[in-house]
């Protein structure tokens, strides 16, 4: 089977029913999309497929097939960060940082559909993932930065939570 990760042709030779997430990981090397909960739960398992986000611990690799998947290790180029990654850098997002892949995988994809989102946007389109960390309103500051439509606070970040 055929498919295409961080615009890269890939040939695996796997069963049609195998969960994305273990091509990527066992297959291929790429282990910056981490398995959280096996059931589409948690988010940690992130990655978009056309640009929309998926939970690659339930989706077939033969759902894949003649598909764009994209990856933590996709964004950016020329040695850059995304600026996603660099917002999660600058305002200290990660803490134990297992879920940040599938969280700034989400936020690109919530910010090419929609650049400027209200704060409902945001909760709506990060709701399936889950930080155990709590962070949520780093992520949250992280996104809007990215957008333009707030800079971080920490002192209302603390007020806010």
């Amino acid at each position: 089977m055929q498919i295409t990760i961080n615009g890269q042709l890939y040939s695996v030779d796997v069963a049609p029913d195998t969960p994305l997430l273990w091509v990527l990981r066992d297959t291929l090397g790429l282990t910056g999309t981490k398995f959280g909960c096996g059931i589409a739960q948690c988010g940690a398992c992130t990655v978009l497929l056309n640009g929309t986000p998926i939970r690659s611990c339930v989706t077939p690799i033969a759902a894949a097939a003649g598909a764009e998947i994209t990856t933590i290790e996709g964004l950016g180029s020329d040695g850059e960060l995304h600026p996603l990654q660099q917002a999660w850098l600058d305002l200290q997002v990660p803490q134990c940082g297992y879920c940040q892949s599938g969280q700034i995988l989400s936020a690109v994809a919530l910010l090419e559909t929609n650049p400027k989102p209200s704060d409902e946007d945001i909760n709506t389109a990060m709701s399936g993932n889950i930080c155990r960390c709590g962070m949520y309103s780093r992520i949250k500051a992280a996104i809007k930065q990215v957008a333009g439509v707030q800079q971080f606070d920490p002192a209302t970040e603390v007020a806010n939570g």
